[in-house]
C-alpha cells in the first residue's frame, strides 16, 4: 500500500531541467521522504537530461537531500513502489539516525541521494549545504526559525515550491528573502518562489584548478584519490613505498565494524555513518568483486570483555532497538549457537567484515583510472609556497611535484612538515599475530572484542593487536602472548593461549608491527590545518574563524579504524573542496576539524 501523498509538493520537469541547466552542481532539499515519487521524478528528468543533453548542460553531480524523522523501510519501499529502481531498494539504509548518502548513478554524471534519518527541528540548522531548490511539505515543526534556516542555506535564485500550509505570512518570506513567483496575488500559500533577497549574497563555488597532491597511499590516501577523481579531478599521488598500503594500513587483514553507545555519543555516531558510507565506495570501487578475494562481509560479533560491559550492551540493546539488519544483541547462549563454540554476549553486525587493506587500496586506485598518476619511491620531506601553488620537494630539496591543493594522508610522518608539527599525534605500536588457519576451527564471523580474529589469508588468520606505547619495530613474543591471551578470552577458553603457544614452539608465530596514527582525543582529523602562527595574533574566534594554511588538508589519525574512516573523511574532504553539500552535520565535522586542538591552545593561552 502506498502512502497518500497529496500534501507534497508537485513539480515541473522542464522547470526544474531549466534551473539546473549549465550549472556544475545542483542541490535539490526536500523535507519528508513520502513514497518517493518526487526522487523518483527527479531521477527521471535527471536521466532524459543525461542521454539527450551535452556534458556541459548537465550539472555532474545532482545532491538530492531528504530529511525525515521516520524514513520507510527497505521493505515498505517495496510494497509502496514498483517503479522505484531496485538499486535504490538494495541501497536503501538501515533506520538508524544520521546521514545517508547513496550513489544512485555513476560515471561523469553522478545523483547523489542523501537521506537525513532525524527531525526537521534538530536538522535544518544542522546542513552544510547550499541548497538550489526547495521541496517543502507542511509539518508540525516549522516555525520562523527555521524559515531563517531556510534563508542561510538557500543559494542564489534557489527555487522554492511548497504544497499544504507552511505558518508564514507572505511579509514573513519576503523578510527570509523569497519573492513569490505567483502571478495569482490571492492564492494560498507562497509557492513557487525564488530566493532574491535585498541583502548581498554569495555562493559557494570553487575557483580552484581541479589539481592535488596526496601524500600517502595507504587508506586515507587512496580513498583520497578515489574522492577527487570521480569528481574529475587530477591527482598526483606521492608514496615513500614501491606499493601501497606498506605503513598502517599493510595488515594482512582488517575488521570492519561501527561502534554502540548507551549515550550514542560522537564516536557511535561517526562510526555509524562512516561503517555504512565505506561499503557503498567499496561497492563503487568493485571492493567486493568476487575475483578480487579482498575479504568477506560474513558479520562481527563484538564480545563483551567481562559482566559489566556486557551489562552496558544489553542496556543499549533494549533502549536502542535498532534494527536486525544493523545491529543485534546475542545473549552468551545465542551467541555460542551461531559461532558453534562457546563465546560471551555481545553485538552482532551482520554486514560488517573483514577485508585486506592493501586490496582496497589498490580497488579504489584503480577506480581512478587515468585522474591519478603514481610517484612510488619518492619521499616527500618538506613542503613551500609558490603563489597559489604548493611544491613537494624531497630530502634534497628537489620538487617532487607542484599543485594548488596538498592533502597530508601520510600518518605520523605529516608531522615531518613544518606545517603539520604542531598536531597532536602519537604513534601506538600494534602487533599481529599469525596463525594457521589448521588450528582453529572454521568460524562463520568475526570475532571482536579486546583483540579480534579475522577470517583466512592463504591459509593464515590474522589476530591481534597489542596496544603498545613504544616504539620497537621488531616481532615480540610477549605481544604475541597477549594476543593469544585476547583469543582465549573471546572463546572463553583460558587454556587455549598456553595450547596455541605450546603447539607453535616448533614454528614460531609469524605477524606483523605497524604504528598506529592516534590523535589526542581518538577521533580523526579531517579538512584544512591550521595556521597557528596567525592564530596566535588573533583575538577570541570560533572553529570556523581559525586562520588555515592555504589549501593544505589532513586526513589522519584513524587509529584502528582505517578501513571506515577512510571514505567517509575522504567524501568530507571532497565535498569542502567542491563547495558541495556535507555527508554529516556541522556539530559532528566539528569534532573532526583538525583545528579543534589549536583552537583550544589558544583559548587556554598556549599560542
Amino acid at each position: 500500500m502506498t502512502p497518500s501523498s497529496p500534501d507534497y509538493p508537485q513539480f515541473n520537469d522542464a522547470d526544474l531541467q531549466r534551473r539546473w541547466r549549465g550549472r556544475t552542481q545542483f542541490t535539490i532539499l526536500q523535507n519528508g521522504f513520502g513514497d518517493g515519487a518526487q526522487l523518483l521524478q527527479v531521477w527521471s528528468a535527471w536521466r532524459s537530461e543525461t542521454s539527450d543533453t551535452s556534458d556541459t548542460e548537465v550539472p555532474g553531480r545532482l545532491h538530492y537531500l531528504v530529511i525525515d524523522p521516520q524514513p520507510p523501510t527497505r521493505e515498505q519501499l517495496a510494497q509502496w513502489s514498483s517503479a522505484l529502481p531496485e538499486q535504490l531498494q538494495q541501497a536503501w539504509p538501515p533506520q538508524v539516525p544520521g546521514y545517508h548518502r547513496l550513489f544512485l548513478t555513476q560515471g561523469k554524471k553522478q545523483l547523489v541521494f542523501t537521506l537525513i534519518n532525524g527531525d526537521l527541528l534538530s536538522s535544518l540548522p544542522q546542513l552544510e549545504a547550499r541548497i538550489d531548490f526547495f521541496l517543502l511539505r507542511s509539518d508540525p515543526a516549522w516555525n520562523s526559525a527555521l524559515l531563517k534556516w531556510l534563508s542561510r542555506l538557500a543559494a542564489p535564485q534557489a527555487g522554492l515550491l511548497a504544497q499544504g500550509e507552511l505558518p508564514f505570512a507572505r511579509r514573513e518570506w519576503l523578510q527570509a528573502g523569497f519573492i513569490s513567483e505567483s502571478k495569482n496575488e490571492n492564492e494560498e500559500g507562497f509557492a513557487p518562489a525564488r530566493f532574491s533577497p535585498r541583502w548581498e549574497t554569495s555562493s559557494i563555488t570553487s575557483h580552484i584548478d581541479r589539481k592535488a597532491i596526496v601524500i600517502g597511499a595507504g587508506l586515507a590516501g587512496s580513498a583520497a584519490c578515489e574522492s577527487l577523481a570521480a569528481r574529475g579531478w587530477q591527482v598526483t599521488l606521492i608514496e615513500q613505498h614501491a606499493h601501497a598500503a606498506q605503513e598502517a594500513s599493510g595488515n594482512l587483514a582488517g575488521v570492519y565494524m561501527p561502534a554502540i553507545s548507551r549515550d550514542d555519543n560522537p564516536t557511535a555516531r561517526l562510526t555509524r555513518a562512516a561503517f555504512l558510507f565505506a561499503q557503498q565506495v567499496w561497492a563503487r570501487s568493485g571492493v567486493f568483486d568476487s575475483a578480487r578475494q579482498a575479504g568477506q562481509a560474513c558479520g562481527v560479533l563484538q564480545v563483551a570483555r567481562d559482566a559489566e560491559q556486557a551489562g552496558a550492551f544489553e542496556q543499549a540493546a533494549r533502549h536502542w532497538d535498532y534494527p536486525v539488519d544493523y545491529a543485534q544483541w546475542l545473549s552468551a547462549d545465542e551467541a555460542s549457537a551461531r559461532l558453534g563454540m562457546a563465546t560471551g554476549s555481545g553485538w552482532f553486525f551482520p554486514t560488517g567484515g573483514w577485508l585486506r587493506p592493501a586490496i582496497v587500496c589498490e580497488a579504489m586506485l584503480e577506480a581512478c583510472g587515468d585522474h591519478v598518476q603514481r610517484h612510488f619511491l619518492q619521499t616527500a620531506s618538506s613542503l613551500r609556497r609558490d603563489g597559489d601553488t604548493w611544491q613537494v620537494c624531497d630530502v634534497d630539496g628537489q620538487m617532487i611535484a607542484q599543485a594548488p591543493v596538498v592533502i597530508l594522508a601520510n600518518g605520523m610522518q605529516a608531522t615531518r612538515f613544518a606545517q603539520a608539527d604542531s598536531l597532536p599525534l602519537q604513534a601506538i605500536r600494534g602487533q599481529v599475530s599469525h596463525l594457521p588457519a589448521s588450528v582453529l576451527p572454521d568460524l562463520p564471523f568475526v570475532l571482536c572484542g579486546d583483540g579480534y580474529l579475522t577470517g583466512a589469508v592463504d591459509g593464515v588468520i590474522s589476530m591481534g593487536a597489542s596496544y603498545d606505547q613504544d616504539d620497537d619495530p621488531a616481532l615480540r613474543i610477549d605481544s604475541h602472548r597477549g594476543n593469544l591471551d585476547k583469543l582465549a578470552q573471546l572463546l572463553r577458553q583460558p587454556e587455549l593461549a598456553a595450547t596455541l603457544m605450546s603447539a607453535t614452539n616448533e614454528m614460531p608465530l609469524s605477524g606483523r608491527v605497524g604504528f598506529r596514527c592516534v590523535s589526542a582525543d581518538r577521533l580523526p582529523l579531517i579538512g584544512a590545518l591550521p595556521d597557528d602562527a596567525a592564530l596566535g595574533g588573533a583575538g577570541e574566534v570560533q572553529l570556523r574563524e581559525v586562520p588555515r594554511q592555504p589549501q593544505l588538508h589532513g586526513l589522519l589519525a584513524y587509529a584502528s579504524r582505517g578501513l571506515i574512516w577512510a571514505p567517509l573523511a575522504a567524501e568530507i574532504l571532497a565535498c569542502h573542496l567542491e563547495g558541495e553539500p556535507a555527508p554529516l552535520g556541522k556539530d559532528l565535522l566539528g569534532l573532526l576539524d583538525p583545528a579543534r586542538f589549536a583552537l583550544k591552545a589558544h583559548r587556554q593561552g598556549r599560542c
